[in-house]
């Protein structure tokens, strides 16, 4: 027999061994599936917490931070703008490297018959506008690849061992 009491609206509130015994709760498996969530991702801060502490863990994130910054810059400063520098010439001449060749000619003559001037503009424009494209694609590089830590990986690979070694102790997985 279960007791009802009434809120202030004057509805009946019901029981909490209502709750749990009702069909909408999936026979406790909402219940049991936050103590288990909390402890594994308690016991993954804890190992990430320990590894920190390891100098080759550390060592390795340095090198693989600098490996990330790296490929990313030269990807983004070397491949991207000079990719476009030449694809998109390429495009305007109807994939023709002839019609290419006869177009640039006459602007890299002019450019050359030029004072210093106008060549140092030039080129200080053609640097602004490498830099620009360099870091678009930079920003974007950085959204679409983020950088993956030697931490997390060790404690991914910590926490598949953990759940199969704590499978028995838990309670029912989902």
């Amino acid at each position: 027999m279960t007791t009802e009491t009434t809120n202030d609206a004057g509805q009946a509130a019901p029981n909490h061994n209502d709750i749990t015994a009702s069909p909408s709760a999936s026979s406790g498996k909402e219940s049991l599936q936050a103590p288990e969530v909390a402890a594994y991702w308690a016991e993954r801060r804890r190992y990430i917490e320990r590894i920190r502490k390891v100098p080759e863990v550390r060592q390795r994130y340095w090198r693989e931070a600098g490996v990330y910054l790296l490929r990313r810059i030269l990807w983004s400063f070397g491949f991207f703008p000079i990719f476009l520098a030449f694809w998109v010439p390429f495009v305007l001449s109807s994939f023709n490297p002839v019609v290419m060749a006869s177009d640039l000619i006459p602007m890299l003559q002019s450019f050359v018959d030029s004072n210093p001037e106008v060549q140092a503009t030039t080129i200080s424009t053609l640097a602004i506008a490498w830099a620009s494209v360099g870091f678009f694609f930079l920003v974007f590089d950085f959204v679409l690849t983020p950088f993956r830590s030697p931490y997390e990986y060790e404690a991914d690979v910590y926490m598949r061992s953990w759940e199969q070694l704590n499978h028995d102790r838990l309670p029912n997985k989902v």
